[in-house]
Formats: structure tokens, sequence, C-alpha cells
């Protein structure tokens, strides 16, 4: 059977300007080759879409990409008029669990958001293995025996962080007849148990692990989901941005009806506050860009000066067919 990498590499050598650009060029990372294959498998096969959902609020406003730290009392974004604060629970000593960052955390608010939209239910059973459910998420099982940065140890330290957080949305009303807040705290996760040994997670367990979402955070998440390709996602999944980035881009495509200009500065505020610079978040999320659109290539994107242009594209997951008489 030809792969996915057989196939870039025919393509590659009919063209004489990439064999003179490929012949000076450093050689392919490990990393760079599984991503070149998982998106040309993406763009060979279209139609394998796997639907994974993402709620709409938390691809407006996104979590920390890095750990804000314990002096941090409430970590918050802010787009518009919509703000995201997020603050840690805390164990039985009232110690912190700290916050939810990084990849995992959106990893984890993917499947559960898809897990929650698949059942109806804020019940979610994680299983009986630990490796089952880190090769869902696109973790590696194999590296638990590598220490405090096994992807298994990391998985537990920010499901703990995830499951026991609050997260808060508010919304202000400024117009010209009437003014006002309005807020919804939720806790994510308040039941759950996990009964998994992170040394051994190839081994089954006779109780499977669950978590049942909180009331609210679940009608929330479930209320008007972002449909995305889990294929993309996994191809991504090596940055918090570029996972941001491409469940906003899919959702402000799906709106559009026309070109929308998009300045970088409302990007900045809205997912770029830990970055250096705007100069220094431009840069990333272009690199971000070049990612997803080799992975969603019907994504029409461009630059223009002081932000970038959105065309109206096919979504990342194909709607559902109308049915005659609904």
């Amino acid at each position: 059977m030809v792969s996915a990498m057989d196939s870039v590499r025919d393509i590659l050598a009919k063209s004489p300007k990439v064999k003179r650009l490929l012949k000076n060029a450093a050689p392919l990372t490990a990393p760079q080759q599984k991503f070149i294959e998982a998106a040309t498998v993406i763009r060979m096969n279209p139609a394998d879409a796997e639907a994974a959902f993402m709620a709409r609020e938390l691809v407006q406003c996104t979590l920390p990409h890095r750990n804000p730290g314990s002096k941090v009392l409430a970590w918050k974004r802010t787009n518009g008029n919509l703000t995201l604060s997020v603050k840690p629970g805390s164990d039985a000593d009232g110690k912190s669990y700290g916050y939810p960052y990084g990849i995992i955390p959106r990893l984890l608010l993917f499947w559960m958001t898809t897990e929650a939209v698949r059942t109806k239910s804020r019940r979610l059973e994680l299983g009986h293995h630990l490796s089952s459910f880190m090769r869902e998420l696109g973790l590696i099982p194999a590296s638990a025996g590598a220490g405090k940065r096994s992807d298994a140890r990391r998985l537990q330290e920010q499901m703990r962080r995830l499951f026991q957080a609050t997260i808060s949305f508010t919304v202000t009303v400024n117009e010209q007849h009437r003014s006002g807040e309005g807020w919804l705290n939720m806790q994510v996760a308040p039941e759950g148990f996990l009964w998994w040994d992170t040394k051994h997670p190839e081994q089954g367990v006779l109780w499977g692990s669950w978590i049942e979402l909180g009331e609210k955070f679940f009608k929330a998440i479930t209320a008007a989901p972002v449909p995305v390709d889990m294929r993309v996602l996994r191809a991504i999944k090596k940055s918090p941005l570029a996972l941001d980035l491409y469940a906003w881009v899919t959702w402000r495509v799906f709106k559009l009806d026309k070109p929308a200009f998009i300045p970088w500065k409302g990007l900045v505020e809205q997912m770029g506050s830990e970055y250096k610079s705007s100069d220094d978040f431009v840069k990333y999320a272009k690199a971000a860009f070049r990612k997803i659109q080799a992975a969603y290539p019907a994504l029409k994107l461009n630059y223009a000066k002081g932000g970038l242009l959105l065309h109206p594209s096919p979504t990342a997951i194909a709607p559902a067919p109308k049915v005659k008489g609904k």
C-alpha cells in the first residue's frame, strides 16, 4: 500500500523547482514528517472527517497558553464584551491545584464537548484503560515512564486542574439606553472518580473512570458547539495557539457571507496576552496558520496591512443534510 508520505514524495519529485529547494534544505525532523503525512492524508480524504466539537464561548475566549503561576489570583481573557475568567480548585487542605494551561486541557475540552454532544449526558465515561483514553486525545501512552513530563503524568495533572476549576463568563452591556452586566459561574466537573495508574497506563482496572459535568457547564458547552475535524486537531496538537486559531477560524468562516478583515490587535487581545509583543504574537500566529491551512486546505485566508482577511470558506465539517419536512 502506498502511504501518504510516499504520495508526497512522488508529487515533489515531479517539480524541478521543489527538487532544487530540497537539495539545499535541512532534513525534515520526525515531527515535521509526521505532520506532513497527517496533513496529506486529510487533504487526500476530505470526506473522512472526524467530527469533534468545542463550546462557542471557549472559542471566543481561550484558556492560558502558559502557566500563569500561583501568584495570579484569577486569570482572565476578554473578547469584546465577553470575559472568560478561571479560578483554580483546591484540595482538602486548601492547596491550589493550579490553572489548566497548554495543550492538554484544550484536547480534554474538545473531547468533553464532543462526548457531551454525542451522549447528551452530563456523566462522561473515561474508560477502564488510561492508554485508550490517551490515544483518543492523541497522546502517547508509551511515554508513561519518562518522569514528570510524560504524557500520562501531564494528563493526570491537567485533568485535576481542569476538572476542579471554576470557569466564569461575564458579559457587559453599554448602550445608549441601557447598561448592565451578566455573569455565569460554572464548575467544570464537580463529581468524578479516576482509577488509573499513570505508571502502568496499559493496565486495565476493574472500575471505569468517570466525571460528571456541572449542570451549567454542560448546558453552556452543548448549547451551540463549533464543529471541527478531529484529524486536524491531532495534526496540530503540539501548539495551543494553533488549536485555538483553528477552532476560532472554523467558527468565523461558518458565519461569513463576505470577506472580513480581522485586525491583529483584536486577535492579540483575544488570544495573545501572554506573548512578549504584538509582533511576537503575529509571528507565531502566521506559523500556526500555515499548519492550519496545510491540514484545512479549504480555508481561504490571506494577510493585509495590520491584520488578516478571511473569505467565506467551506466548513471543516460539512453540515448535516436537511431532511424534508423538518
